[in-house]
């Protein structure tokens, strides 16, 4: 029997005992190793598909050939199936999946409607369900623009709750028009709710609705002699036509999608998607999935789908570049409606970001050639067994000694992979204003956990001779075969372009000044050294909000922020009583006296 046909008998086999419920499914080849992750709103339905082998596409027959075994999971709803498939691909990382690199978190705009006086919040990351978001907004300049426009016409406080809690005058946003001071009493919560709604509207797309309104207020306000609020609304009325006036034409009528097209284009795909939200552009990203070369666009565009919209928001619509074959199910798991139009503004959407995932393919290539000529470049000058697949760039940070890090890079083909970045608190070097020391122990921390996966073709050390030396001797129980450690230091001059390199048993020597392999050495040291920086500024910021009171056991993050903002200062705890401790929202008589026996015993 073929491989083909042992696929087909084993998925036939169990279509048999596969459910009718929605849920996931995954295919398994002789090893165990999963070969495909799919989700399905009926399992049984779904997997006699692919024993129609005359209609599968090439990489799917290439799947089935290899099925020795199946495992069903059973769901609530298409919704659940959704995620579980995701979380599945995200763990496995299977063969026949389309892989989507999406570590990006967009900002979004956010309203907690419960609240008082609710604040106009900027969010990324994990979503409150007693709060309402508005977005995503493809970067942090889309979202500043937004809330420019809504505090110079809403007046919607931003400030921290800790800091509206405590005021007893207006701040300087009241004295130049861009808050109405709800902290002092300057606008009731009524009327103060009524401004939320305002803005809530105008971020759903409902502006036409906005300016009838307000000029039906605007012929009020005027027949009763009250031209002050008469004037405010003239002032909302023109914004918010300036902002209709700069509209593109071509995304008017739409109030909340995204347009999603994906290209094929020389061995690459790509996905670009177009955030639209009250007819405004907020932004495009574009996206390069694995394992997707083999993929029909459609089946590519499904897999893009179910993996983007169970990490992210979805609008009201999905425009898509083609017509889907699960297109219901989709609708039914993701929440929003899936359309695919031949003509009229939405066509041209489409189009526009095909387009752009073309360009995008271009770019890509362009600077993929680049990097691998630098590579090759690489290979001669240092005399490399092979083009290195991987390179390993590691920097040190520290303040005369404080808040020491480690910091290592990884340089690939396809540029940094940041996903595989790491840093190292230093632990057990005792001087940490010894760097060969820290070195010595990052290196050695680095091999203790290294695999045949992530084993480097070339280490690069920012430093001279002696780092090389020291790192070599601290590595010398380890197989360093095919691994060649570099270490790169300034010239006489300490000019950017004469720096000199070394290598154990050959002597030191430079690159050609401001060739192309200069400027790739220096771009991957200072990707190195801009991220050690950044690490150990993060970690002496994070120090300075320390206080005794994280050290008392039970008290997180929320409580400790309660207690400084009712008492003003970690001496304040201290100094307080027991009953004083008490009257703080959200401390308990028991936490109250585990506070006051901390600081008294």
């Amino acid at each position: 029997m073929t491989n083909i046909q042992h696929g087909i008998e084993v998925i036939k086999g169990y279509v048999k005992i596969a459910p009718l419920n929605p849920g996931v499914y995954r295919m398994l080849d002789k090893s165990g190793k999963v070969l495909y992750v799919g989700k399905a709103k009926s399992i049984k339905k779904r997997i006699v598909a692919y024993t129609r082998f005359d209609k599968l596409p090439d990489h799917i027959k290439r799947m089935v050939s290899e099925v020795d075994k199946m495992e069903f999971i059973i769901v609530e709803n298409e919704a659940q199936a959704l995620l579980m498939e995701n979380d599945l691909i995200k763990k496995l990382e299977p063969k026949y999946n389309i892989l989507l690199k999406d570590d990006k978190t967009f900002p979004h705009l956010m309203i907690n409607l419960q609240e008082d006086f609710p604040a106009l919040r900027k969010s990324r990351g994990i979503r409150r369900d007693k709060c309402k978001y508005f977005g995503p907004f493809a970067s942090a300049t889309a979202v500043n623009n937004v809330v420019d426009i809504i505090q110079k016409t809403f007046k919607l406080r931003s400030c921290r709750d800790s800091v509206f809690a405590n005021r007893d005058r207006p701040c300087m946003l009241y004295q130049i028009k861009r808050c109405s001071a709800p902290c002092v009493g300057k606008i009731s919560r009524d009327e103060y709710h009524k401004t939320v709604d305002e803005v809530v509207a105008f971020l759903e797309g409902r502006n036409s609705e906005l300016k009838e309104k307000w000029s039906l207020q605007m012929q009020e306000a005027s027949a009763n002699t009250d031209y002050e609020t008469a004037l405010i609304l003239r002032d909302r009325i023109r914004t918010l036509s300036s902002i209709q006036g700069g509209y593109n034409v071509e995304y008017a009528d739409i109030m909340s999608a995204d347009a999603v097209a994906v290209a094929k284009h020389k061995n690459m795909v790509c996905i670009q998607v177009f955030f639209i939200r009250s007819g405004q552009n907020c932004g495009n990203i574009p996206y390069f999935p694995k394992q997707a070369s083999d993929m029909s666009e459609i089946d590519i565009l499904e897999g893009f789908l179910s993996t983007f919209y169970a990490e992210h928001i979805p609008p009201k619509e999905i425009y898509v570049s083609k017509q889907l074959e699960n297109n219901e199910f989709l609708q039914e798991a993701i929440g929003a409606k899936i359309n695919y139009y031949k003509k009229g503004n939405k066509a041209k959407l489409i189009e526009r970001a095909y387009e752009n995932a073309v360009a995008a393919i271009e770019r890509r290539l362009a600077e993929n050639a680049t990097v691998r000529a630098n590579l090759s470049e690489m290979q001669k000058y240092f005399a490399l067994p092979r083009v290195p697949q991987r390179i390993e760039v590691y920097d040190n940070s520290h303040n005369q000694g404080s808040y020491a890090v480690g910091a290592m890079i990884v340089a690939t083909p396809e540029g940094f992979d940041k996903k595989s970045y790491r840093t190292f608190n230093i632990k057990y070097t005792d001087n940490t204003n010894d760097d060969f020391a820290m070195m010595k122990e990052v290196l050695l921390r680095r091999f203790e956990r290294m695999s045949a996966e992530n084993r480097p073709d070339v280490i690069l050390l920012d430093g001279g001779l002696g780092q090389l030396h020291a790192v070599h001797e601290a590595l010398s129980e380890y197989d360093l075969s095919g691994i060649t450690i570099i270490a790169i230091s300034k010239g006489p001059e300490r000019n950017a372009g004469k720096e000199f390199y070394h290598i154990l048993g050959r002597e030191s020597f430079d690159l050609p000044f401001q060739s192309p392999i200069a400027f790739y050495m220096q771009n991957i040291r200072d990707e190195a050294h801009r991220f050690a920086i950044g690490t150990h500024r993060k970690k002496r910021a994070k120090s300075m909000f320390k206080s005794v009171v994280d050290e008392i056991d039970g008290i997180g993050a929320k409580r400790k922020r309660d207690l400084l903002n009712f008492f003003g200062s970690a001496e304040q705890i201290k100094a307080a009583s027991l009953s004083d401790l008490q009257k703080v929202a959200g401390i308990s008589k028991k936490t109250a006296e585990k506070i006051y026996k901390y600081f008294h015993n």
